[in-house]
C-alpha cells in the first residue's frame, strides 16, 4: 500500500526545529530525532499538510513552505511504501507548545549530525539548503538503510 506524507524542518537562523520520538508506545521511530510531519488526510495538498502538522506537533504557525525534495521510502515500515513531500520554513510564529509526539527542542545545526538520526537523514538533511529540487529513494530493511540514490531538479 502506498502512504503519502510531509517531512518538515523548520529554522530559526542557524537552528532546526527536531522532535526527539520518546513519547509513544510502538513508535517506529522511537529513540530518534525527526523533523516535524505526517500524513495527508484525504483531499488535502502536501502544503496544507505540512503546514498542519507543524501546527498539531508543535504549536507553530509557519508560512511560506519551500518544498526542498520529494523522497521514496519502499517498504519502509514492512508493509508501505511512503511517498514523503519534505519541507523547510524560515517563517513562523507562535510559542512551543509540549507535543505529543515527543520532545522538542531547536537544535544548533552544526549539533545535528551528532544526534540519533535516522541513517538517510543524515545525507538528505544537507540537501535543505540547495535551491535545487530533489527526488530521492531511500532503501531500508529492518531500520538500516541498504541503498539510496537521487535526483536533482
Amino acid at each position: 500500500m502506498n502512504k503519502l506524507a510531509t517531512l518538515c524542518y523548520v529554522k530559526d537562523g542557524n537552528k532546526t526545529l527536531m522532535l526527539h520520538r520518546i513519547k509513544k508506545a510502538e513508535d517506529m521511530h522511537e529513540g530518534k530525532w525527526n523533523g516535524l510531519g505526517g500524513k495527508i488526510e484525504d483531499g488535502e495538498s502536501p502544503e496544507a499538510c505540512a503546514i498542519r502538522e507543524v501546527y498539531e506537533e508543535s504549536g507553530l504557525l509557519v508560512s511560506q513552505p519551500q518544498l526542498k525534495g520529494f523522497i521514496t521510502f519502499p517498504n519502509f515500515d514492512g508493509e508501505n511504501d511512503w511517498y514523503v513531500f519534505v519541507y523547510r520554513f524560515d517563517t513562523f510564529s507562535g510559542v512551543l507548545i509540549e507535543s505529543d509526539e515527543g520532545h522538542l527542542e531547536w537544535i544548533s545545526d552544526d549539533r545535528l549530525p551528532e544526534l540519533p538520526l535516522w541513517e538517510g537523514d543524515r545525507i538528505f538533511m544537507k540537501w535543505l539548503t540547495q535551491k535545487e529540487i530533489f527526488s530521492a529513494i531511500f532503501k531500508y530493511e529492518a531500520g538500516r538503510l541498504l541503498d539510496w540514490n537521487v535526483t536533482w531538479y
